[in-house]
């Protein structure tokens, strides 16, 4: 209740004590007295009292915060005005992408801290596309934890100001649970029976909840083949070996992607051969993905990322800023021997390529 009276007070103005009642409410009146008679004691009010000719007494008539902006302080309240200075001070700021910048603008007719909420979802757009995770496909729960570290914090009215505001897709961003895409000749196991994939062609795609809901697995993968590229991916489904199982990698792992792996490894370890595009994401990407081969105690290799594949492509691209930060972070790790070699190869070209040409 107090919160609600100071929110706004000012120290130069006087308060109807009756308007504040209304303002609480008739099922709280007697709390709201209580509250007047406190904050007098307390000296964080003055009270100026009327007499009333009919009951003969002599009620508040009006009060005046004394220090009204020690109290907001005290109830972690913001000062009214902040955040619209806030926003005056941030609404400038540009983003580097075209589509972000085009929403920021759009947002000049709302209220301060709508205003600023959302500008936050865009700058974790920004850091998500730079970081290059609008390479893989991830779920609208994997952006929240990325934005604001909970995965509840984006309320229904943000994402769909976001979904109309931004292309969502393009940052790989789905609504809807993503699949886990797997050929293999394994069986998988579950409550309501056996699945056998290897009685389909090609590959198939399974919601999370249902790697999830595997207790076992039979005819395990000598191997497990990881792939970033998509349409890498299918060239490597359709060449595997009978004995192998080979996964696609949706660029950096979402959350989903680790725990559904994580499980399948749990059920049928074996070791793993990692292919993702020969750049400094790629590198990255692979190092992260393999940290689930490493905690169960399996071996790992890098697959078609050695620096002679690198330098073999017909077509390759100039490294950027972020690319040669991103390359000196990893040369100060221990990397696999082919990993080393294939930074070193970029930093002397220059260049930075692409994986799926190496497979056709």
């Amino acid at each position: 209740m107090l919160a609600h009276w100071v929110r706004r007070a000012d120290a130069d103005k006087h308060y109807r004590c009756d308007k504040l009642l209304e303002r609480a409410g008739a099922l709280r009146a007697n709390t709201a007295l209580q509250l007047f008679d406190r904050l007098l004691a307390e000296g964080l009010v003055e009270m100026e009292e009327r007499r009333d000719p009919q009951r003969r007494d002599w009620p508040p008539h009006s009060l005046r915060f004394i220090d009204p902006a020690a109290l907001r302080r005290a109830l972690a309240l913001p000062e009214p005005d902040a955040l619209r200075r806030q926003w005056d001070q941030t609404r400038q700021n540009t983003f580097a992408l075209p589509q972000l910048d085009a929403a920021r603008s759009t947002l000049d007719e709302l209220p301060p801290k709508t205003a600023l909420d959302r500008l936050q979802l865009l700058a974790a757009l920004q850091r998500w596309h730079d970081e290059q995770r609008h390479r893989g496909q991830a779920t609208r729960r994997d952006f929240a934890w990325f934005a604001r570290a909970d995965t509840k914090k984006i309320t229904d009215t943000e994402w769909r100001w976001l979904a109309e505001s931004v292309d969502l897709a393009a940052f790989g961003i789905a609504a809807h649970a993503p699949l886990l895409l797997i050929s293999a000749n394994i069986s998988l196991n579950g409550p309501a029976g056996p699945l056998a994939l290897g009685a389909l062609p090609g590959f198939i795609g399974l919601p999370p909840q249902a790697v999830q809901a595997i207790t076992r697995i039979d005819h395990p993968p000598r191997l497990w083949r990881v792939v970033e590229n998509r349409s890498a991916f299918e060239k490597a489904a359709a060449a595997r070996a009978a004995d192998e199982a080979v996964l696609w990698l949706p660029g950096y792992p979402p959350g989903w992607w680790v725990d559904a792996v994580s499980h399948l490894l749990a059920l049928a370890p074996a070791p793993l051969a990692i292919a993702c595009d020969p750049d400094p994401d790629g590198i990255a990407i692979a190092l992260h993905a393999a940290r689930l081969w490493e905690q169960t105690a399996q071996a790992w290799s890098p697959w078609r990322m050695g620096a002679e594949e690198l330098r073999g492509l017909a077509h390759r691209r100039p490294l950027g800023e972020r690319d040669h930060g991103l390359l000196a972070a990893l040369r100060a790790q221990t990397l696999p021997a082919e990993l080393a070699a294939l930074a070193e190869a970029m930093l002397e070209l220059g260049e930075k390529g692409e994986q799926e040409s190496l497979f056709w």
